[in-house]
């Protein structure tokens, strides 16, 4: 499974963007592309329109919770969700593709940021559903192991531990 993050400006300098961990855990099997509405990725339009490329992005009840057959290559949006929303209605060959909704009763577990979605994942935690999904176990497992080394303890926020 090839993962790519369509991913905002602003999330390239934050500290707390999980997007890195996923392109340093699965090497060449992910890539973070910048998005960029007026220049959209003349490849990944490419890669598009050849077929087996799907959208993880939240949908409709009646989308498929995660069935990956016949995808070979996964496009999250990497920003924040109201960055996510935008990327999402400004690119029109987004519009176009197979959408996979990561339905989940967990809540996240990321804890770098203020005012979550509840039941909202993170790119690095939909990553690892995605991998689990897909049958790449051992990847999920490292992702798992190096998400959970960078964000805080459970139940400290932002702004109390040293060092975040």
């Amino acid at each position: 499974m090839n993962i790519t993050l369509l991913t905002h400006f602003k999330e390239f300098d934050k500290r707390s963007n999980t997007g890195r961990l996923v392109v340093d855990v699965l090497g060449r099997a992910a890539e973070q592309i910048r998005w960029d509405r007026m220049n959209p990725p003349a490849r990944l339009i490419e890669d598009i329109e050849a077929g087996g490329v799907a959208l993880i992005y939240p949908g409709a009840e009646h989308e498929n919770d995660g069935d990956l057959s016949g995808i070979s290559r996964c496009i999250l949006i990497d920003g924040t969700w109201h960055e996510a929303r935008k990327i999402h209605q400004r690119s029109p060959y987004l519009q176009t593709l197979r959408r996979i909704s990561l339905k989940t009763d967990e809540k996240s577990v990321y804890n770098l940021r203020k005012n979550q979605k509840d039941f909202g994942l993170c790119t690095a935690e939909c990553v690892i559903r995605v991998l689990r999904l897909s049958g790449n176990i051992d990847e999920a497992e490292q992702l798992q192991e190096r998400f959970l080394a960078f964000i805080r303890p459970p139940g400290v926020m932002r702004g109390e531990a040293p060092g975040h």
